[in-house]
């Protein structure tokens, strides 16, 4: 830790290259996008997951793993079109279906979400509430966590 508090970076490899900023949500289990997210709100919709009803839009998402359906992945590029959609998305097994969904967004609305993993130790030193920044540069992903402000408050 530096003089100011503030916790080193945590470092990992990026999926889909970016920058975000927003407030962590830590999901206690993977999510299917597809029936688990409303695109339209952002909002957890799957009735049988522990963080039902938790507003996605803007946060950075970290989740254990994605849970399939292919789907998942349109689900995501319409949530990144109508700004709806987590502002990251920080896994600790790579979900190739969620990736594709970042990328096809990038390839039809010019906007993405960026996704990254972390090791078990850097990703369980994060929690929700915490105010993350993530920056990319050719695969290695850092992840900085920020003092909490007004612009991230929920």
């Amino acid at each position: 830790m530096s003089a100011r508090g503030a916790k080193p970076a945590l470092r990992g490899r990026a999926l889909v290259g970016g920058s975000a900023r927003g407030r962590a949500l830590v999901l206690d289990e993977p999510l299917s996008f597809w029936g688990g997210m409303d695109p339209k709100t952002g909002t957890l919709m799957d009735p049988h997951h522990p963080q039902f009803g938790e507003d996605l839009r803007g946060a950075i998402l970290l989740m254990p793993s994605g849970r399939g359906s292919s789907s998942s992945s349109s689900v995501l590029a319409e949530a990144v079109r109508l700004g709806s959609s987590p502002a990251g998305i920080v896994f600790l097994a790579p979900d190739p279906i969620l990736v594709l969904g970042s990328i096809v967004a990038q390839e039809l609305y010019g906007r993405h979400v960026p996704v990254l993993t972390l090791d078990a130790s850097a990703y369980g030193s994060i929690r929700s509430g915490d105010v993350l920044r993530i920056d990319t540069e050719g695969g290695e992903a850092v992840v900085r966590v920020d003092p909490p402000d007004a612009s991230t408050q929920p």
